[in-house]
Parts: C-alpha cells; structure tokens; sequence
C-alpha cells in the first residue's frame, strides 16, 4: 500500500487535516475482509479520541501503525497544552 515505506515523519503532510475548527489525523487503514477503511484521532478538549471503522476491525500494516504512533504522540501533545 502506499506510504509503507516512508518514515512516520515524512508522512505527517499525509495525516493532518482539520474538522469543526480542530486538528484531526486519519490512517488508512483495512478490516478483516480486505476493504478499505479509515481510523481518526483528534483532540477533545484535552483528551485524545481514535475513532475507529464502525463495527469493524481495523487492520494496520506496519507504515499505517507508524502513522499511528505519529498521530497519537502529537495528538497527546497537543492534548497537554
């Protein structure tokens, strides 16, 4: 899939975007049968929220969890301002 073999830092232009006036991350992400599917993180107030495909399972290769792991760093970053 594409950005697997990118470094997390060089995939944060690939994360970032914004809804309702607030940051948000999304991942591409699969389920268990294969289709695509997205996870988002953002921040409410100054906690850390993932939201996840509804009713599925999320499938992460390696590069989607180094999104991951990005996202969720700089969104507890960002929670603790």
């Amino acid at each position: 899939m594409a950005g697997e073999d990118r470094s997390p830092a060089d995939l944060r232009g690939d994360l970032h975007g914004s809804a309702l006036g607030r940051q948000v991350w999304r991942i591409n992400c699969g389920d268990v049968v294969n289709r695509e599917r997205c996870l988002t993180v953002l921040v409410e107030r100054n906690r850390v929220v993932l939201v996840g495909p509804p009713g599925e399972t999320a499938v992460l290769t390696t590069g989607q969890l180094g999104q991951l792991r990005t996202a969720l760093r700089e969104a507890a970053e960002q929670a603790e301002r």
